[in-house]
């Protein structure tokens, strides 16, 4: 292509090419057009077309949190913008790195209400990393180089580039912007890494906790508490950072925390936290989280340290290389007392014995090998699938943690799928959430993916709110019955020709996740259980972790509502006449 030739859509797109991003997920629209059109000059790029721009977003999502790189998606002005802000905010949250291109209106046209207009920089600020209105063709490829840098480096995250209609039109006479080297991480204080390890070096009690900052470091945390044999706390979006099959590990800490992790948590003497935030699900009560603990707290991001718990030694710097440190000269102490406190702990991990929620999940991530990436949506599958599931290795466990996005799961592991044709993208998502995004079912067969499995835990209900409305509510199950009105999710699937099965009962469960698996196509997995199970153990708002309840709540027939007797009627009513 001459130089002659290139406009502002052009070099947009020579300009991504030239990053080595091949994989762009989107929806056109009048303001973007100019840009769907340069594609047409770029097959070395692929653009997937999502069926809507939430669905775009989350699979960037997916592709990004699977390989560390970054997801870039595009949209047009106005409600094709505003549509990502959902992916946005859940971007920043878990530190995702991520480009978002919309279009807008032409320039002369900006703040006149112009149709499908939007002031969408002003609306997304609080919610990326940074944004940018380009308003002059020439610095274009400039700032798509500088958002994708900025996005990837220090503590990753989302940046949105908006693009008005007149600046993608317009001639582009300059070179295409060359990828930035990524700026190197701040280096540790000596002096705060020598304090640290002779904190470690003291402590009778020590734990180490493993956060979503800390996934590109897992070769160095595994060596680092193996060398000092220190138990590890993987949070949320920790877990496969430090195996799973390594006695040392404790499990996920918080509100559906293992009872070993928070227990340990709230004994501990020193606490080494690793790239994370203390948010309000990991802590509990703050002022009950690691009562007698000095917590040593890593992280890139100096804003985040002591920035909800205290935090008695500050290091900031990159989590990998503060591990490297740290394991030099590490001595392993003989803990005795310590070992066998969390080996009591450890025996007081419960598994689902009885046909439910967690029941039917286990039996799915049993059954996962360790290359499979295992994607949730939100609500209690997450949880259970998050303390049941056990990872080998980091970017294998795929959620919405900080934001909680329902609809995230399916688009994401559809993205994950895309970025890694070779293995196995599960989704376990539940009735309610999978219905906001499943006409990213499209997607699956235009482009005919075929390593997605799509498992959903449909318990008739928005289980986590019920679970909260039976705890904390009296029982007053307000607006989350969803029964009497879901569709027949195997109808549904068919109507996109994927395959379908179904389990009511746990011996049709087993033939079914057989079936279901072993099918050569992406396929949808329906397990059909009761909808009165709780997901524990759980930490109360307001408690300390300490005080979590520890196992489910003793039930009897007299304790179910009408709503849900009406539940129970209606699926042994559909039951009977499917048989």
């Amino acid at each position: 292509m001459t130089q002659t030739d290139m406009n502002g859509a052009k070099s947009l797109w020579a300009t991504l090419a030239a990053h080595g991003i091949h994989t762009v997920f989107g929806y056109p629209g009048g303001a973007i057009m100019p840009v769907y059109d340069a594609l047409t000059f770029y097959p070395e790029v692929r653009h997937i077309l999502a069926r809507h721009e939430q669905g775009a977003i989350h699979a960037a999502e997916g592709w990004a949190k699977a390989t560390g790189e970054i997801g870039v998606c595009l949209a047009t002005s106005g409600p094709g913008a505003t549509n990502l802000v959902t992916g946005l905010a859940d971007a920043m949250l878990d530190s995702v790195p991520l480009l978002a291109i919309t279009g807008n209106v032409a320039r002369h046209l900006m703040g006149t209400d112009a149709f499908q207009e939007a002031d969408i920089t002003g609306i997304t600020l609080p919610v990326t990393k940074h944004n940018y209105v380009v308003r002059d063709v020439e610095e274009l490829p400039r700032v798509i180089a500088e958002a994708i840098r900025i996005a990837r480096s220090g503590r990753p995250g989302p940046v949105l580039v908006d693009i008005p209609k007149d600046v993608q039109l317009a001639p582009y006479h300059g070179e295409v912007a060359t990828p930035h080297a990524r700026p190197e991480a701040p280096e540790p204080s000596a002096q705060a890494v020598e304090r640290a390890r002779e904190l470690l070096m003291g402590a009778k009690k020590p734990v180490i906790m493993v956060g979503g900052g800390s996934v590109d470091a897992a070769r160095e945390i595994t060596a680092l508490a193996r060398a000092w044999d220190i138990p590890v706390i993987t949070t949320l979006m920790g877990l496969g950072t430090f195996p799973s099959s390594d006695p040392l590990w404790l499990g996920m800490p918080g509100m559906h925390g293992s009872v070993a992790a928070n227990r340990a948590i709230s004994e501990a003497d020193v606490l080494l936290g690793l790239g994370l935030r203390f948010d309000d699900r990991v802590t509990g009560r703050v002022n009950g989280f690691a009562p007698n603990a000095s917590i040593i707290h890593v992280d890139l991001d100096a804003a985040e340290i002591g920035k909800i718990v205290r935090t008695h030694l500050p290091v900031r710097g990159d989590a990998g290389v503060v591990a490297a440190l740290l394991t030099g000269g590490a001595e392993k102490l003989e803990r005795p007392e310590w070992r066998a406190q969390i080996g009591e702990w450890k025996s007081r991990t419960q598994t689902p014995e009885h046909w439910g929620a967690g029941y039917a999940v286990k039996a799915v991530v049993d059954r996962l090998r360790p290359d499979d990436i295992l994607s949730s949506d939100v609500g209690q599958h997450q949880m259970l699938a998050a303390q049941l599931a056990r990872f080998e290795r980091p970017r294998r466990w795929i959620n919405s943690g900080g934001l909680g996005t329902m609809g995230f799961g399916f688009p994401a592991a559809l993205g994950a799928g895309l970025a890694e044709p070779g293995v196995r993208s599960v989704v376990i998502a539940g009735d309610g959430g999978f219905q906001m995004t499943s006409q990213e079912l499209a997607t699956l067969k235009k482009y005919d993916v075929r390593n997605v499995k799509i498992c959903i835990i449909n318990n008739s209900f928005l289980g986590m709110v019920r679970q909260w409305q039976e705890l904390f509510h009296e029982r007053r199950y307000s607006e989350v019955y969803l029964g009497d009105s879901n569709p027949d999710f195997l109808k549904l699937a068919d109507a996109y020709d994927v395959p379908g099965y179904r389990a009511r009962t746990a011996e049709e469960l087993p033939g079914a996740i057989d079936a279901w698996l072993n099918d050569p196509k992406s396929a949808l997995l329906e397990v059909v259980v009761p909808n009165e199970h709780g997901v524990f153990p759980m930490v109360p708002t307001g408690a300390a972790l300490s005080e979590m309840i520890e196992i489910e709540p003793p039930r009897t027939p007299e304790d179910l509502t009408e709503s849900q007797r009406t539940a129970q009627q209606q699926a042994e009513q559909k039951e009977a006449t499917d048989a």
